[in-house]
This record gives C-alpha cells, structure tokens and sequence, in this order.
C-alpha cells in the first residue's frame, strides 16, 4: 500500500482512513515489523515541538493517524479532506481483529481497578481474546525497568499504553526498541471508558468532532490543556497555509 503523508507544523501524518490504517497493522503483525502507532492531535505537536525525544518519536512512528479534531481541521485548511480516526475507536479495532486472529495483547496504564475492570469487559466483548500482560500504569522509576522486562518476557502481539502523552509514546518508543517485532500504540485514557468507570460523550457529540468540547464542559481540569493550544495550533496551521500558497505563486 502507497504511503501518503501530509506535513502538519513540520510533522507528517498518514492520509488514510480506518480500514486502511488496520490493514496497515494487520500487515506489521503478519510479517512481524513492528510498529509505533501515534494517535496525533495538537497538543502532540506541540509537545514535539518542546521536547526532544516526542520530536524524535513523531518524526520516526511508522503509523501517524488523524485523531483530534484540530489536526482535520488543518488537513482541511490544506485541501484535504481526510477522515478522523478516533484513537479509542481504532484501538478497539485493532482489539476485535487480535481476538479473530489469536494475536496476544498487553495491556499497561491507568488506576489498578480500572486496568482490572478494561480487562473484564474487553474478555466479555471478545471471547477468545488473550490477554498476556497487564500492570497497572503507577510505578516507580526504579521499576521501570522491571517493566519492560516483564512485557517482553510475556511477548504480545500488541501493546496498549494509557499513560497519558508524551509519557506513554517515549515508554512505546523505548519499547519498540527491546520487542521490534511487537506494535505498540498509546491510548492516553481509554481504559477509563473501556471499564465504564467514564461515559464517551454522546454520539451527536463523537460525530461532530466536538467530543473534545462535551468532555471539557464534563472536566473543566481539561481546560487548561485545550486552551490555548488549539487556538494557537489553528492559527499556526493558517499562517503555514498561508506562506505555502504564496510560495507556490
């Protein structure tokens, strides 16, 4: 399959839609290649253009997809339409084909009775699913290394991190490196939703894109990370259209 890529504030994301990008995983986990999944949105980008080794991860991620509603958005403002692959839906995808296909997951981050409660029902919505590894998401430095031994020892197929950006993409990042073979992707808090513990916001909401909104209006502590990110992304996003139009005359 032809790799399409856009640049978005010096970061490319991959222009596709939510068969091909699985299709793309099915292809790494059939071969064994390996991949690094970015769920891209704003705040990503601005967290790489601050911090090294997120620059480094989001300039070397063999999957970047279109996840928040900013980043289509400025896809648009560049003549693209292109689909928004929500991070939580994709990962539960990527789950059903692990269950249909007898590939092994392990599942890492968020509170202990949340990550057991994620694990409860994902069993129960996908019979047949093998869950290898799963350790809660609060630990010490001086067991991190623990960690990445344990995962690799339990060698899965797949690896779902909810540590939250940019901690869970350098923890995948260090991870890819000592299991190659594995795909890893963060799924920032979706073992909050997949455990029932917090309702996705409505589908009205989800299909608007405006989830971003519902759950901010739900959790005013999300303010402060929204804005004024997104503003200055959009703004930022205008500006870079703007000096590519005229350097194209």
């Amino acid at each position: 399959m032809e790799q399409k890529r856009e640049k978005v504030l010096g970061y490319e994301i991959d222009l596709l839609n939510s068969v091909q990008a699985l299709e793309r995983v099915k292809n790494s986990l059939d071969d064994k290649s390996g991949m690094q999944i970015v769920t891209i949105n704003p705040e990503m980008i601005k967290q790489g253009h601050t911090i090294d080794a997120m620059n480094s991860i989001l300039n070397s991620a063999e999957l970047v997809i279109p996840d928040g509603v900013g980043i289509k958005i400025a896809l648009k403002l560049k003549g693209i339409n292109q689909e928004r692959i929500a991070g939580i839906e994709f990962a539960k995808k990527i789950i059903s084909m692990c269950a249909n296909s007898g590939y092994k997951i392990a599942l890492f981050g968020a509170k202990e009775e949340i990550l057991q409660k994620t694990g409860e029902n994902l069993m129960k919505e996908f019979p047949g699913l093998n869950i290898v590894y799963s350790r809660n998401g609060y630990f010490s430095k001086s067991e991190e290394q623990q960690i990445k031994e344990d995962i690799k020892n339990s060698v899965p197929d797949v690896v779902f991190t909810a540590l939250g950006a940019p901690k869970q993409e350098i923890f995948n990042s260090e991870m890819r490196k000592i299991l190659p073979q594995a795909v890893f992707i963060g799924i920032g808090g979706s073992f909050d939703v997949w455990s029932g513990v917090v309702q996705r916001a409505p589908v009205f909401w989800q299909k608007t894109g405006l989830e971003w909104l519902y759950r901010t209006v739900k959790e005013p502590q999300r303010f402060k990370r929204i804005f004024p990110t997104l503003p200055i992304f959009l703004i930022k996003v205008i500006i870079e259209v703007t000096k590519e139009k005229f350097c194209a005359k």
